[in-house]
């Protein structure tokens, strides 16, 4: 593992250092790429490389534009995304990438929560990503359901991966109890043009098995 600082943020470069192999970018809340990878790993998916990135401005750095804060005691979303996105892409990026052999096969995106709505908001500034795993992703962001349905992304993504609890939409909370539904017309409106596509659904909450549904949707995406 390779670990590198690059303008306040943590990168760590896991993985294989055989040529040419997938590398996947994930935006992690609390440092979990170590685990998500041993995670991949045990289901003996594919050698890849993983690019893990954390010490994340979460309710800044992951969200497309300001939103209130979505429940009690929450803190309201600044949206960041465009800004961590050219911090991605210009310099994490490249950086990472002179640390690993040969060039990567393809390039995917990844996360989990905010992360999962950032993975999906990238593809519409950039086009530096073939694949897109959005596990348990924020898509109940006001305005982004919308978002998706009237812009074209940079550049069409082979493959995308949905993931969701079965308990994530059973919330009194009116702006979280949208996710199922939301997630559900996303996934239609993208297979519905061509794009290999699944929705996942797992046992539990939204807090429930975080690292191994990432995992999962890592698996996946490398086994297309």
């Amino acid at each position: 593992m390779i670990h590198l600082t690059i303008l306040g943020k943590s990168v760590s470069i896991i993985g294989s250092s055989k040529s040419g192999v997938p590398i996947i970018y994930l935006n992690t809340f609390s440092d979990e790429g170590q685990k998500v990878y041993e995670t991949a790993q045990a289901v003996s998916c594919p050698p890849f490389t993983l690019v893990a990135i954390s010490d994340l401005d979460w309710n800044h750095d992951m969200v497309p534009w300001d939103s209130p804060p979505a429940f009690k005691n929450a803190a309201p979303c600044t949206g960041g995304a465009d800004e961590y996105l050219r911090l991605l892409t210009e310099e994490i990026i490249p950086t990472a990438e002179k640390k690993i052999t040969g060039v990567p096969r393809w390039r995917g995106i990844a996360g989990y929560s905010l992360a999962g709505l950032f993975a999906l908001y990238s593809i519409y500034q950039t086009d530096v990503f073939s694949r897109v795993g959005s596990m348990s992703g924020s898509l109940w962001f006001p305005g982004m359901k919308e978002y998706i349905f009237s812009h074209e992304p940079r550049c069409r993504p082979d493959h995308m991966y949905f993931s969701l609890g079965d308990k994530e939409s059973k919330t009194r909370n009116p702006v979280l109890k949208s996710v199922q539904q939301n997630t559900e017309e996303i996934r239609t409106f993208y297979h519905s043009k061509g794009i290999d596509t699944v929705l996942q659904m797992n046992p539990g909450n939204h807090y429930n098995r975080a690292a191994e549904r990432t995992a999962a949707g890592i698996v996946w995406m490398l086994n297309r």
